[in-house]
């Protein structure tokens, strides 16, 4: 018997929807290892590339060598547009076998392709969207705060003296906040642009209607998968560490690319959870915003 995961009848508490998220990652993620996997071999290209045009083994000058061939290289540019193409298109493959999987659809891995592919530059636009949104937030709060500062007399210490800790603390949480705050209210553009039928703009602007009033139970949800991400990728680059320094021997560019070699391997094992997450945010918030009947009422994702 299929076991149906998605969508949620009915609107879910944080805790449910963390539950849920967990569930379709736990009940997806073998079959979601290809994509990111490929991914990440996809990834190392560039990696690839520094170790073959390294220049000797000093720390310095192995780094700034490789930067500037970077810079001057066609062929780096390409593989650039490459990995990031690429990327997108499997992040958008492991979105939609998670999807097909946990509301009991049949997995067809050319579909996934062919549909990831053709959305990568939509979800690309979403994305660049977002950043700039994001970095626009912060200019007028970070302007305040100066001005705040300024007026208080504690962003110029006088000597002897220095910045309370309170304040440090304040401007981090208020740029955490005003950044977060349009990041949170279009997290559902990208799942509403591979589901539906709409266009980029569409999605974005469905995605703030689905998450107006939300804001602080998103923000505890994806806090606490921030939390666990941060935790796992801690993790994972001292496993990366601790391998490029008995592969790496003296060599920092090859020690660069084992260590991000070892790391995005041990990320493809747990990235797939933020897929899940989203999913299960997006199917919460439908659930809540547009009824129990999502899975008669949402238009079937475009998988061709």
């Amino acid at each position: 018997m299929v076991r149906i995961l998605y969508p949620p009848s009915r609107p879910q508490s944080v805790g449910e929807v963390l539950d849920s998220a967990f569930r379709i990652y736990s009940a997806t993620l073998l079959r979601c290892l290809p994509y990111s996997f490929a991914s990440v071999i996809l990834g190392q290209l560039l990696s690839l590339y520094d170790v073959l045009h390294r220049h000797g083994n000093g720390a310095a000058a192995a780094l700034r060598a490789a930067q500037m061939d970077r810079l001057a290289s066609p062929a780096w540019w390409g593989l650039l547009l490459l990995v990031i193409v690429g990327s997108t298109m499997f992040a958008n493959a492991v979105f939609l076998r998670q999807y097909t999987l946990a509301s009991g659809r049949a997995a067809s891995m050319r579909a996934e392709l062919g549909t990831g592919l053709r959305r990568a530059p939509g979800a690309l636009l979403i994305g660049l969207i977002i950043a700039l949104a994001f970095a626009v937030t912060l200019i007028p709060v970070v302007l305040l705060l100066a001005s705040i500062g300024a007026a208080l007399g504690v962003i110029r210490p006088t000597a002897g003296t220095s910045t309370p800790i309170w304040l440090g603390i304040g401007i981090v949480l208020a740029v955490l906040i005003a950044g977060s705050w349009v990041a949170i209210r279009w997290a559902c553009s990208v799942p509403i642009y591979l589901l539906t039928e709409r266009g980029p703009i569409a999605s974005m602007s469905h995605s703030w209607e689905l998450t107006a009033g939300n804001f602080w139970r998103l923000s505890i949800i994806y806090s606490v998968g921030a939390v666990l991400l941060l935790v796992f990728y801690v993790l994972a680059s001292i496993a990366g560490g601790i391998v490029a320094m008995w592969l790496g021997r003296g060599d920092v560019v090859l020690w660069v690319a084992v260590s991000s070699t070892v790391i995005a391997l041990l990320a493809a094992l747990f990235t797939p959870f933020y897929h899940a997450l989203i999913l299960a945010v997006f199917g919460e918030l439908s659930a809540r915003r547009e009824g129990a009947d999502l899975a008669q009422r949402i238009s079937a994702p475009a998988i061709q």
